[in-house]
């Protein structure tokens, strides 16, 4: 017997609401204009989609087979996560001062030597190629600025 009371479930149910206010939002704006969809087009079909894959959580989260003991956390998972999440906070923050070519080629370089354990030169390679991608993406290709900060990048 599967509790109702699970994590997946009661994530479904917080989802599942956030798709039917966007939907219910959604519809007091335009969904096809003159030149196409409307300001209302994407918001509906978003949260149509919330909602279906919230009833899918809780058809596949009722379908498992109830667990006859608790997993034991993961420590050290928890940890990488988490240390991603504040190199990401720190990528942030330093976006004004370094810039987001720097500061993102920082936290790239954090995320393959620290979190990943890969060599250094590994993680230049990877920070750098990263960084050179992203330039020649936005403003060359798209012709779209990125951050610059202080020091010109």
């Amino acid at each position: 017997m599967v509790r109702l009371r699970t994590g997946d479930i009661v994530s479904a149910a917080a989802l599942a609401g956030l798709g039917c206010f966007i939907m219910i939002e959604a519809r007091g704006w335009e969904y096809m204009g003159p030149d196409g969809p409307g300001p209302g087009f994407f918001p509906l079909w978003y949260g149509i989609a919330m909602v279906a894959l919230s009833v899918l959580l809780v058809a596949t989260s009722l379908a498992q087979r109830a667990r006859e003991e608790a997993h034991a956390v993961r420590w050290r998972e928890v940890g990488g996560a988490l240390g991603a999440w504040a190199g990401l906070a720190l990528c942030v923050g330093l976006l004004k001062v370094l810039g987001f070519v720097l500061a993102f080629a920082l936290f790239t370089f954090f995320l393959v030597a620290i979190l990943y354990r890969r060599p250094p030169g590994v993680a230049l390679a990877v920070s750098a190629g990263t960084a050179a991608a992203f330039h020649v993406l936005f403003p060359l290709a798209l012709d779209i600025a990125l951050p610059v900060g202080r020091l010109g990048f």
